[in-house]
């Protein structure tokens, strides 16, 4: 079966409440083991453009098309949200929930794919083989020290890492992140963006991100939105170049 260079394909999607239109025609294919970023200034629609390559939100018109490795395309448009995460397209949103009381690595076990709840979990041993997993994506994510920390304890970005690694361990093929490097210090930007880019020899991410110096740092491709339309989409330094970018993006506060 020839495998499709895009892993995710979005087709002209327009979704309107109440007659307002949150987004029009919008096209975007996102390429696989990729970093893609959605940028635009609030309310461009980028939230909603996740919310609908997720199912939480249906679009007025078009449709999200998914090229999962070695198996058949399918149309996320129409399908039931946990489906889209068991087929393999994880969402991360932009404040943690993790759950405190228990320790990194219990998150972890937790996260494990298979376990259909908490109750299965609690019940379920983890075989050395997961164990073994865990500790490596841990370990990707500078997290192995702390296995054993309360989650609740751990500093937020650190926190931001965990939640990320709980992804990774569900083995997707898509991670989407709502601004993983929200409230993060340059150092700690800089080490998420470094985590990204070593995942992504295992999945395809695609960012919604504010930060102009962690997009230049690892994005692959860039796609401007600006009131729900596709402004321009390209790499970082022609997208940062344009003109017309820059007036409607960079020109509002150096958001």
């Amino acid at each position: 079966m020839k495998q499709n260079e895009n892993v995710l394909e979005i087709n002209n999607i327009s979704v309107s409440f109440d007659g307002f239109y949150a987004l029009t025609d919008v096209k975007a294919n996102v390429k696989r083991n990729s970093i893609h970023f959605f940028l635009g200034p609030n309310g461009a629609g980028k939230t909603t453009l996740l919310d609908i390559i997720c199912a939480k939100t249906k679009p007025t018109q078009g449709t999200v098309m998914y090229y999962p490795k070695n198996r058949e395309p399918m149309r996320l448009t129409g399908m039931k949200e946990y489906k889209i995460v068991n087929e393999g397209v994880g969402r991360k949103f932009q404040v943690p929930s993790v759950f405190i009381n228990l320790t990194v690595e219990e998150n972890m076990i937790l996260s494990l794919k298979g376990h259909k709840g908490i109750l299965d979990s609690i019940f379920h041993k983890p075989g050395k083989e997961e164990l073994d997993e865990i500790d490596r994506i841990l370990e990707k994510v500078g997290l192995l020290d702390e296995k054993e920390t309360r989650a609740g304890a751990l500093a937020d970005g650190k926190k931001q890492w965990l939640e990320i690694a709980m992804q990774i361990v569900q083995k997707p093929e898509i991670i989407m992140l709502d601004e993983p490097a929200a409230g993060m210090g340059k150092p700690e930007t800089f080490r998420t963006g470094e985590i990204l880019k070593e995942i992504k020899k295992d999945c395809t991410i695609i960012v919604i991100e504010h930060d102009m110096d962690f997009v230049k740092q690892i994005a692959d491709k860039v796609t401007v939105l600006h009131e729900g339309k596709v402004l321009m989409e390209g790499d970082i330094t022609s997208v940062l170049a344009d003109e017309t970018v820059q007036a409607v993006y960079l020109g509002r506060g150096g958001e």
